[in-house]
């Protein structure tokens, strides 16, 4: 049987050349490595822009997303600026990003207290885990790369899903 798959192959490339495969093409799928696009650090955070989104069913600390922040790059990072608040009042802010194909974020910049940015000194993808960094695993599983609806295609989704909950406009 293997012998006549062989023969018939190569009796189907001679009469019908244009099917052989170009010199150098693998018949395995070959994955372009991923690159990621150049980050632009957005203006820092507005009260007014801030949107608030709920992790776990009980915290002291309060978690936004600045909806003016958030992009969907071609890469396919999703970038926000996420500012979190202590029950003390400590603020913490810092520009990042999301990749839902990998379940991995960075941190691009940290907002200082005269409302610049700061360069992070890492630029390594983190592995989302859960523990400590719970608003991270909960901005991947209920708002950015959410299972069961379609994928974050624009800012717009991702502000729908941080005030409503769901893809749509509707309460």
């Amino acid at each position: 049987m293997f012998v006549l798959n062989k023969w018939f192959s190569v009796l189907c490339l001679a009469l019908f050349p244009s099917l052989a495969l170009p010199a150098g093409f693998d018949n395995e799928f070959d994955e372009k490595p991923w690159t990621e696009i150049e980050v632009r650090l957005p203006a820092f955070p507005k009260k007014e822009s801030l949107i608030p989104f709920k992790v776990g069913s009980v915290s002291d600390t309060q978690y936004f997303i600045d909806g003016e922040s958030i992009s969907v790059g071609s890469d396919e990072v999703i970038r926000y600026s996420l500012v979190v608040v202590s029950s003390a009042g400590a603020q913490s802010i810092s520009f990042e990003g999301m990749r839902c194909v990998t379940g991995e974020r960075r941190v691009y910049a940290f907002g200082r207290s005269d409302n610049t940015w700061s360069k992070a000194r890492s630029n390594k993808w983190i592995r989302l885990q859960g523990g400590t960094n719970q608003h991270h695993v909960a901005l991947f599983s209920d708002y950015f790369c959410t299972v069961g609806e379609r994928a974050i295609m624009s800012p717009g989704d991702a502000i729908r899903l941080l005030r409503y909950g769901r893809l749509d406009d509707r309460q």
